[in-house]
């Protein structure tokens, strides 16, 4: 069929189990699939720093380059953290298993909630923000970037069903281009700045106006605080390093090494680019304003608004780029075209960070789901070896984000950082009970220095994370964070909720000695009748077949001349099966059906009750049409009475011939649940 064809051309020919091994990622790979989201932050994370120090004004971006030392000193206490999570848990479990393993189910899940929330939130920002950036480049996208939010996410969507290989390897080379383009101009800017002839930017010019609060600069309690906002912003750079932990077994062997050294590489190139772009930014005299409006001045003189830019009385009209943007523009203001390279590169691995998300959240999914936390159709692989089911609700959840708020980083960044450093805060609890544990059994003294080093590594990440986690809950809090934490307690309470449910029903279906070995004294069969016919006559054919203990023909007297004309044919054929025929004066049929089956299960509690219901299996939409569905609502009631079996006796019409070979047309899962897989349906006649 077009769906089948369609299916293969977006996502390729399924692939055997057998060849999950082929989707393992070697270093070079894995490097741009995990650790995408923490490098591209350096996109946005400056950004959310010079605009929140620039509500005091101009003065208090001498304070930038000290706020990014602080986020990169952070990061560096994390990734080296998180190098020994990667070794001591290397099943994937990430945040979640350390803490379930060594602080409880509580604290795992609440592990779980957070990381689940963020991922959704990191293809909400970083996709959000690429649209910003497309929105500064094509004049014609400005206005519709929350449609060109939503394509995006379709477009990672398709690409991580994929297969985690096959994304991997296309979004490698934009990748390493970025960080090529980032790490280039940052290295040219300093050559010029060294030879004494690096321009300012075209923001220089302006005056930045601080907000009537900030009129003396970053003084007092107020200013304090502006500063831990700046500092908690700024941490957005961190998100991404736990997606390496949640994704170990992706790496190929040694697993945990590779996955360390990915780590080592991911905290060296973040942390070089983040404070390059800072400190250029500062020297090239930036002014990044979070209103330009109102905040930028030119000789004194404030602008007005004009299709998103600024338009000052002398006619001079600014239209704000982001910070990369600005530096690209000064420092290859020679070279045009490269900085026509680094803003589009840019833009583009905004839109490859959300594939850290879309890595980490379904495999996250997946082991919540193996643990009964989750649906269980989540640790389902797709056809091309992903766990498509967490893929497409992720892309489900962060549209939804993206739409609710426009497409704007700076609201949707208030929610942001929250959830990871809860799983941060967490884990690196976890990381320290789990070497003072080992240490309390471990005897070898080599051994004993390399925990007692891994519990002080930890216990510095515990420490430091701690700190940030009170810090980003206090500047958050009421500018938005409060959202991400009621998210986390809903997930949270969903997910044991249903625990809850898998475990009822698992105590439910324990098999009880006593009962559920014996057999029911007598079975009782049931034919449903309408007409006879050919669905008829092989449903009476199968149901004497099964030699039940008592076997009647059953139909509903709806119109006596029809009912009459049934028995007469029924007593001419001779058919050796007694025919009765249930009254039903407001001519309904399901209900006198069922109360008639009730009936024999209370004159008979210990009978089993066999209702046979003969079936047209239709090959065209349009038959579906052409039927009534009475089947479908008797066999939905029937389901619901206990010790009554409903089987389905299937008369295939001559539209159904060939679609038994035709490759399942379903969704994943859809024999397990019941559903044809032939696209064909059943009904009756």
């Amino acid at each position: 069929m077009l769906t089948d064809v369609a299916k293969r051309l977006l996502l390729g020919r399924a692939m055997r189990s057998d060849r999950l091994g082929e989707t393992l990622l070697p270093k070079r790979v894995a490097l741009p699939v995990f650790a995408s989201d923490a490098l591209s932050s350096v996109a946005y994370a400056p950004d959310e720093v010079f605009l929140t120090l620039g509500i005091a004004g101009f003065a208090a971006y001498s304070f930038s380059w000290k706020v990014g030392l602080a986020v990169a000193g952070v990061m560096l206490v994390v990734v080296a953290s998180y190098r020994q999570n990667v070794h001591a848990y290397p099943s994937g479990g990430g945040d979640y298993e350390v803490a379930t393993v060594n602080l409880g189910r509580t604290p795992g899940l609440t592990v779980a909630s957070a990381l689940l929330v963020d991922y959704v939130l990191t293809v909400a920002v970083s996709i959000s923000s690429a649209s910003q950036y497309a929105a500064s480049t094509v004049d014609f996208l400005q206005g519709h970037e929350v449609t060109v939010a939503v394509l995006a996410v379709l477009l990672l969507t398709s690409m991580n069903l994929r297969g985690v290989r096959e994304s991997g390897t296309a979004f490698a080379v934009p990748t390493y281009a970025f960080m090529a383009a980032v790490l280039g101009m940052a290295g040219w800017g300093f050559w010029r700045l060294a030879f004494g002839n690096l321009p300012d930017v075209a923001s220089a010019r302006f005056e930045l106006t601080p907000e009537s609060s900030y009129q003396h600069g970053l003084t007092g309690l107020a200013g304090g605080f502006l500063l831990l906002r700046a500092f908690s912003s700024g941490c957005a750079a961190l998100t991404g390093v736990e997606a390496i932990s949640n994704g170990v077994p992706a790496f190929r062997k040694p697993k945990s090494k590779n996955a360390a050294t990915t780590l080592l590489l991911l905290g060296t190139i973040a942390v070089t680019m983040m404070l390059s772009i800072i400190v250029l930014a500062k020297v090239m005299g930036i002014r990044f304003a979070e209103n330009p409006v109102t905040q930028l001045t030119l000789h004194g003189a404030h602008g007005r608004a004009s299709n998103g830019g600024v338009v000052f009385p002398n006619g001079t009209s600014y239209d704000q780029d982001p910070v990369i943007g600005q530096l690209a523009k000064a420092i290859f203001d020679n070279a045009p075209f490269m900085a026509a390279f680094v803003t589009t590169v840019t833009g583009l691995i905004l839109v490859l960070a959300a594939n850290t998300a879309f890595n980490g959240f379904p495999v996250l999914g997946s082991i919540l789901a193996q643990d009964r936390y989750l649906p269980r159709q989540l640790h389902t692989r797709g056809d091309r070896l992903a766990y498509s089911n967490g893929i497409v609700i992720l892309a489900g959840f962060a549209i939804v984000l993206i739409v609710s708020f426009h497409a704007e980083v700076t609201r949707l960044i208030q929610l942001y950082i929250i959830g990871v450093f809860v799983s941060f805060t967490t884990s690196q609890t976890g990381m320290v009970r789990h070497w003072t544990r080992l240490l309390q059994t471990e005897q070898d003294r080599a051994a004993r220095r390399r925990m007692m080093r891994s519990r002080i590594i930890n216990g510095v990440g515990l420490t430091v994370t701690g700190i940030v986690l009170v810090v980003v809950l206090i500047t958050k809090f009421l500018l938005g964070a409060w959202i991400a934490i009621a998210a986390m307690i809903v997930i949270y309470a969903m997910m044991k909720g249903i625990r809850r449910h898998y475990d009822r029903v698992a105590a439910e279906l324990v098999v009880d000695e006593d009962e559920d070995v014996k057999l029911p004294s007598r079975t009782h069969a049931i034919v449903l009748v309408s007409k006879i016919h050919k669905p008829t006559m092989r449903a009476l054919s199968y149901a004497r077949a099964m030699r039940p203990t008592v076997l009647e023909a059953v139909s509903v007297g709806v119109d006596p001349d029809e009912t009459k004309a049934l028995q007469k044919e029924w007593d001419r054929r001779g058919i050796p099966v007694p025919l009765k025929v249930l009254d039903s004066p407001f001519r309904e049929v399901t209900d006198p059906v069922i109360d008639y089956v009730r009936g024999i299960r209370r004159s008979s509690p210990r009978d089993l009750v066999t209702v046979l219901i003969p079936e047209y299996v239709v090959g065209h939409w349009w038959e579906h049409l052409l039927h009534n569905q009475s089947a479908l609502r008797l066999k939905g009631r029937l389901l619901f009475t206990p010790g009554v079996m409903v089987t389905s006796v299937p008369w295939q019409l001559a539209s159904s011939a060939g679609l038994e070979d035709r490759p399942e047309a379903g969704a994943p899962g859809a024999i397990r649940r019941g559903e044809s897989g032939t696209g064909g349906r059943r009904d009756d006649p």
